[in-house]
């Protein structure tokens, strides 16, 4: 009867015994090789300490500007221009400015980070069905995990601070680039490549001027998934110590600060709201321009 109402496990000795075993190896690791990883991931804090420096000690005028231009030239529209501008506005006079740099910078350079790695992995799982069969349950595996499960071993390894919340981000916001570069490559019209082969293009002439141009608006849509993953995930990377908007809202859900965990969440949505209109907005405008030129 036991067999029936309770489910056969391993004996509780033996499962004590692989978690010694296994937590003992990856410390083993860390004080073995942690210093190394640290050594391969420092151009990465450079990159991001650069960044956040030069959000921060740039006139707040200067950047209110740049990201007002850079919203008008990939939407042109001055709907999007204003609302980016009346957001940028509040979230100054509400005493945010700094932190929100500071988000803006870890999210430009997790998207950065993640275009690097995801685009050619895209285009790699396009070209090469085998490489789509071993990426695929990776990416699945990105996907489901719990965040928080991320940080476990990235800690373990480089501690807190902001590599570690970088890293983790990256690989919870990088998937949706990685599929939809390979869907938009896979999608494109199998009579433009044929008429590419018979101008006598190479597989990179091909892959450059035909099923890039073509692939770039689901590509678009891939980067703005991955800048509203980035963003959902600030908030639990401040529990190691990334800075920014998401640990102001750590501090008001420890601290029940309603007013402050409000505040700083109505920021958050905030850019949000910049970063999906302006790339959506630029997204469609690329899908015009592609379907005009092959139309």
């Amino acid at each position: 009867m036991d067999f029936l109402t309770k489910f056969p496990q391993l004996n509780g000795t033996f499962l004590r015994e692989l978690s010694k075993t296994i937590d003992s190896g990856f410390r083993d690791l860390t004080r073995a090789y942690g210093g190394a990883i640290e050594s391969f991931f420092d151009p990465l804090r450079v990159f991001l300490i650069y960044a956040e420096q030069f959000m921060l000690r740039t006139p707040w005028i200067v950047i209110f500007l740049l990201i007002v231009a850079i919203a008008w030239v990939a939407s042109r529209s001055w709907r999007i221009t204003l609302l980016t501008g009346v957001i940028l506005l509040v979230i100054g006079v509400f005493g945010m400015w700094e932190d929100t740099m500071k988000t803006i910078s870890m999210i430009f350079v997790c998207t950065v980070i993640s275009l690097v790695i995801g685009i050619p992995l895209g285009i790699a799982m396009a070209r090469w069905s085998r490489v789509q069969a071993v990426i695929n349950p990776i990416l699945d595996v990105m996907q489901t995990m719990p965040s928080f499960v991320y940080l476990i071993p990235v800690v373990m390894l480089l501690g807190i601070g902001r590599v570690p919340g970088v890293i983790a981000v990256v690989i919870y916001a990088m998937p949706p680039i990685i599929r939809l570069t390979n869907l938009g490559i896979r999608l494109v019209d199998k009579e433009m490549l044929e008429a590419a082969d018979a101008f006598g293009s190479s597989t990179w002439q091909k892959l450059k001027n035909v099923q890039l141009p073509l692939a770039l608006p689901t590509i678009m849509a891939g980067i703005n998934q991955t800048i509203m993953m980035a963003l959902a995930m600030v908030v639990i990377a401040s529990m190691i110590g990334v800075q920014g908007l998401g640990q102001p809202v750590l501090r008001a859900i420890s601290n029940q600060y309603f007013s402050l965990g409000l505040f700083n969440g109505f920021a958050i949505v905030g850019i949000a709201i910049i970063f999906d209109r302006v790339s959506q907005s630029f997204g469609k405008r690329l899908q015009k321009h592609t379907e005009v030129i092959h139309g």
